[in-house]
């Protein structure tokens, strides 16, 4: 029979190993170190995708227009501009459709004068061109110089009176004119390739 000594060592081991299985779950519990830790992922960075904008500058898309398609009645002017009267711009639109569209040149010449504006480049151009189409060059070179005193980078006269020269012969002359309407407005508008072309082929245009 076991004495109570050996009874009470017996009762004091289980009972001391009774409350220590659940201390390392109590220290897991109170932050204490994993054995077993889980594995530690980590975000992907985030990347930030390329601009696409572009600084690169627009077409100019703006229609070119005659001056006096410019200047609509009622419309805001230009400043530098005389010509803001309605009736002006009415009566040289007819003496414009005159000229490029019936073709009556004797009948624009009095239209234009009509106008009262004889020292305005574009009007005193087309009498010289309306002259000249009718055969009078020596009226049409007068107009045209008048054209060119009001406004020396008047480039349709320097055209137009380039064309007059290569009619009389005078081919110096024309690439003369030539060359003041390359320094006005270069070798790509239409009136530098016009005249080029009539000195090229000796046939006038316009």
């Amino acid at each position: 029979m076991i004495d109570s000594t050996t009874s009470r060592l017996v009762f004091a081991f289980l009972f001391s190993a009774f409350f220590a299985i659940p201390t390392f779950d109590v220290v897991i519990a109170a932050g204490g170190v994993d054995p077993n830790p889980a594995p530690v992922t980590t975000p992907p960075a985030k990347t930030t995708a390329p601009s696409t904008t572009t600084n690169a500058p627009k077409a100019d898309t703006t229609e070119k227009k005659h001056w006096w398609q410019k200047l609509e009645p009622g419309s805001k002017t230009d400043k530098k501009s005389s010509v803001d009267d309605p009736a002006f711009l009415k009566g040289y639109r007819e003496a414009y459709s005159t000229i490029y569209e019936q073709n009556d040149y004797a009948a624009a010449i009095p239209q234009l004068e009509a106008l009262g504006q004889p020292d305005r480049a574009d009007v005193a151009n087309l009498i010289g061109y309306s002259y000249r189409k009718l055969g009078n060059y020596q009226l049409a070179s007068q107009w045209y110089e008048r054209a060119l005193k009001a406004d020396p980078n008047h480039v349709r006269t320097w055209q137009y009176y380039g064309l007059w020269q290569i009619e009389q012969g005078n081919r110096e002359q024309a690439m003369y004119h030539l060359g003041k309407i390359e320094k006005i407005c270069g070798k790509g508008c239409a009136e530098y390739q016009s005249l080029a072309q009539a000195l090229t082929t000796g046939q006038t245009t316009y």
